[in-house]
């Protein structure tokens, strides 16, 4: 049996975590991303657990095929999940590490990046 010496949870070896960084960021810095994933936030956080593509789409006001798009990159980077549920799709945020990140991006976003916006910093 071959043991390694790196730790379950540390999937990345010395010095490609510097590179993961631009993956994890590319993927939230697209607006329309950043979009469902908001949807899915407000979702969880209201109690209505996850939404399929259509209702991503009635939220969001895109297109379908955008929003599927969207959705496998989302989920290939692990910020989403998805669930099937008779011939649908369901898709929830990530909600141990996205809901507390953007969470404190938002904290964070409020006492600064607002203030940039509204010409007060």
């Amino acid at each position: 049996m071959h043991h390694s010496n790196k730790h379950p949870d540390n999937y990345c070896s010395n010095g490609s975590l510097e590179k993961a960084y631009p993956l994890f960021f590319g993927t939230l810095a697209n607006e329309n991303r950043l979009k469902i994933v908001n949807v899915l936030r407000k979702s969880a956080k209201n109690g209505m657990g996850g939404k399929n593509v259509s209702e991503i789409c009635r939220a969001t006001g895109f297109e379908q095929s955008m929003v599927s798009h969207n959705l496998k990159e989302l989920e290939y980077h692990g910020m989403v999940f998805m669930q099937k549920k008779g011939k649908f799709r369901y898709y929830s945020v990530n909600e141990k590490t996205i809901t507390p990140l953007l969470e404190l991006i938002d904290a964070h976003m409020k006492e600064y990046c607002c203030q940039i916006l509204e010409g007060k910093r």
